[in-house]
């Protein structure tokens, strides 16, 4: 079989790199989709890959191919359907998805171009072509499979009703990553959250796995969604005792984790160091990470080589890479204002996300300082250094590398070099 990637050039804010680069469950989603579609395909092999700007870039040869733009995401379930039920027609096909597929329509849909209405569906970027590229391409329907799952529940008198939050996780994923908010949906609702529900759905039709889950919790002495049956832990780690860890979740290679920590449905990379009374619940947590104590995740994405200091939280948070986000940060996550939905910046203006509850996202190779507060939807970009001041301690728009504090840093500096410590002059 002979892949196509179709490239996708658009930068995402506040990453300010293409999507395919962004890491989504520890991979970057080009290394993602291939390994994808290399389970897909085993013990099949794909005899050619070229990356183009658009299909017309594809020579006229006949052979079996498979085309795909690179800022998709999608599981093995997704793709699997897909061209399991193309190769059945034996026709050129291109995936499309249904109005009516609330996890579509619910989390897939905001913000992003790319997941188009075509008649009475939607159509996407990938495409199955059986002898060659062709134009004569019919739509051939993938059904998510949502699954209704709450997340928290939030006391009437607070929310105005509110009542119950739930996602339609899809047991067979697909999205577009265009907006870091989908950074947020591919790793968590679309990701770790899918492989609850496909472990929800499995236990509730399948008798044998109930068993085994039982029988292996029987064995290891543990709870029965804490067995190794749902939990996978990697090789040379350390982990304390009194660590409390539910899956489905996945540890990899020398992972340390310290008293009193919890661990619920997440990914965690290798190399990675959460302290003592750290959580990590609903959350994707990269390689070489650190959580000291009292560090706090909840459905949150941390990308390679961050940190995120003692006593700071985040809720519903995209991070970047090589970022340091110090103590006692809030990043908020509820509109307070009765009716109003949460908004974020999307190619010049705010829109909509479709999300009930939202934090914010810091870019790569940031420095944030102590005891700031972060509103709902803020981005700060990539490179940006914040301190906390009088007059700067609440995030209430988006950050840009113009807003940055480097310069602040560079005039203290100079200040100190001027004058001295002791010489009656230095007020820094």
């Amino acid at each position: 079989m002979r892949k196509v990637i179709l490239r996708d050039r658009s930068h995402i804010f506040p990453f300010n790199e293409p999507a395919r680069d962004l890491r989504v469950l520890n991979k970057k989603l080009y290394i993602h989709q291939g390994d994808v579609l290399d389970r897909v395909l085993a013990p099949e092999y794909v005899t050619e890959v070229r990356e183009v700007d658009s299909l017309a870039d594809i020579d006229g040869s006949r052979v079996e191919t498979i085309a795909f733009r690179d800022n998709l995401f999608f599981d093995e379930p997704f793709l699997s359907e897909f061209i399991r039920r193309a190769r059945g027609l034996g026709k050129a096909c291109r995936v499309a998805l249904s109005p009516d597929d609330s996890a579509i329509a619910k989390h897939a849909l905001p913000l992003q171009r790319g997941i188009r209405r075509d008649g009475d569906v939607y159509v996407a970027d990938l495409w199955y072509f059986p002898h060659g590229v062709e134009s004569n391409v019919r739509r051939l329907v993938v059904d998510t499979e949502p699954h209704e799952m709450g997340y928290y529940h939030v006391p009437t008198h607070m929310s105005n009703a509110m009542g119950d939050l739930v996602y339609y996780v899809p047991t067979k994923a697909f999205c577009s990553i265009e907006h870091w908010v989908h950074t947020v949906t591919a790793n968590i609702i679309f990701g770790i959250y899918a492989e609850g529900a496909r472990l929800d759905r499995e236990i509730e039709q399948s008798v044998g796995k109930n068993l085994r889950i039982l029988w292996r919790a029987m064995l290891e002495r543990r709870q029965v969604l804490a067995c190794s049956e749902v939990v996978h832990i990697g090789r040379n780690c350390s982990i304390d005792p009194s660590v409390t860890i539910r899956g489905p979740s996945y540890i990899g290679d020398n992972v340390s984790i310290g008293p009193g920590a919890v661990v619920d449905v997440s990914y965690i990379g290798d190399n990675v160091d959460i302290g003592t009374g750290g959580q990590v619940m609903l959350s994707v947590v990269s390689d070489r990470c650190f959580l000291p104590f009292r560090a706090s995740l909840f459905m949150s994405v941390m990308m390679a080589n961050s940190m995120v200091a003692q006593n700071t939280c985040l809720q519903f948070c995209s991070v970047g890479r090589n970022t340091f986000i110090g103590a006692g940060n809030t990043f908020t996550d509820f509109n307070l204002v009765p009716g109003k939905p949460i908004k974020a910046m999307n190619r010049g203006r705010l829109e909509e996300t479709g999300m009930p509850v939202l934090g914010g996202c810091v870019g790569h190779n940031c420095f944030i300082g102590s005891g700031m507060v972060v509103y709902p939807a803020r981005a700060i970009e990539s490179d940006v250094v914040l301190l906390a001041s009088g007059e700067r301690r609440v995030i209430d728009r988006t950050i840009t590398y113009e807003d940055s504090d480097h310069f602040a840093i560079g005039e203290a500096d100079a200040h100190r070099r001027w004058y001295p410590r002791g010489s009656g002059e230095c007020r820094s």
